[in-house]
């Protein structure tokens, strides 16, 4: 049984062995028609290390012919196969580009957004590539109203959206979670402006009011009456478009609080008028 094994291992590696010679003898042939049809045999096998080898090689012998496009197309696939993203997005811009007419033009354009969507990184980095996603998604519907890949695109569209809402979200949550709440409300009000939509609107309503009240409490004499007053505003704001929220208990202190240092303020205000006087 062991022997058995053994020759089978043999027989094997002998099979390995043979395949790698063949495959450098194809590497190493100037019959580029021979060449072009072992890319593709290699590409439909799914072997996209040694199609793209040899199509990286054909991009440049078939530049300016007939074949050029379908060269371009196969090599960006195999690109893809390999999960090099970023090389097979730039070869299907480049077919784009120097054949707008090709068969494979369409499928291109679809692929330009699909290779950035699969570059999209996680939602608490930067999201450049996430935006030239959705702006080739875009205009992939755009050109091609009808096509049966709308659908898709739409669907990638709004993942990818769902993901700047969440960047934007954490991004002005990190503010409030450092305290610095200052810049929270900038970028707690920021995040609801671009996105008066978003899934995160009460929590962020929240911590905008939450934010400008303890920058109220934090603030000098002189500037807490207009930032409780702006405490008091958000307040309203928010009871009104959320009144039955898990916020509303704490939120009323808030409000009690505001109201009662601006009553003592201008309480206090009226006296001095009426000494003067």
């Amino acid at each position: 049984m062991k022997m058995r094994f053994l020759g089978i291992g043999f027989v094997l590696i002998l099979l390995v062995l043979s395949s790698c010679g063949d495959y450098n003898k194809i590497v190493k042939s100037t019959d580029y028609e021979f060449k072009y049809k072992k890319a593709v045999e290699y590409y439909e096998d799914g072997e996209y290390v040694r199609s793209g080898t040899l199509f990286k090689e054909l991009v440049n012998i078939y530049r300016g012919t007939t074949r050029a496009d379908k060269i371009y197309y196969y090599y960006a696939k195999s690109m893809i196969g390999q999960k090099d993203y970023l090389m097979a997005g730039h070869y299907f811009r480049s077919l784009v580009k120097e054949f707008p007419r090709s068969e494979y033009t369409e499928e291109a354009q679809f692929m330009i957004g699909y290779c950035s969507y699969l570059l999209s990184p996680k939602p608490r980095l930067d999201q450049q590539v996430t935006q030239e996603a959705i702006d080739a998604m875009q205009l992939y519907i755009n050109l091609y109203p009808y096509s049966e890949r709308v659908d898709e695109a739409n669907r990638l569209i709004d993942e990818m959206e769902d993901k700047l809402v969440f960047k934007s979200y954490l991004s002005a949550k990190l503010y409030y979670d450092f305290e610095n709440f200052k810049a929270a409300v900038v970028a707690l009000t920021n995040s609801l402006e671009k996105y008066p939509d978003s899934k995160y609107r009460e929590d962020l309503k929240y911590m905008l009011l939450k934010s400008k009240y303890l920058l109220a409490t934090r603030s000098i004499f002189q500037k807490q009456e207009g930032r409780y007053s702006s405490a008091l505003d958000e307040y309203f704001s928010f009871i009104d478009e959320f009144p039955d929220s898990k916020y509303k208990k704490e939120i009323e202190k808030y409000y009690e609080k505001a109201s009662e240092i601006l009553h003592y303020q201008a309480e206090q205000e009226q006296q001095e008028e009426t000494n003067i006087n």
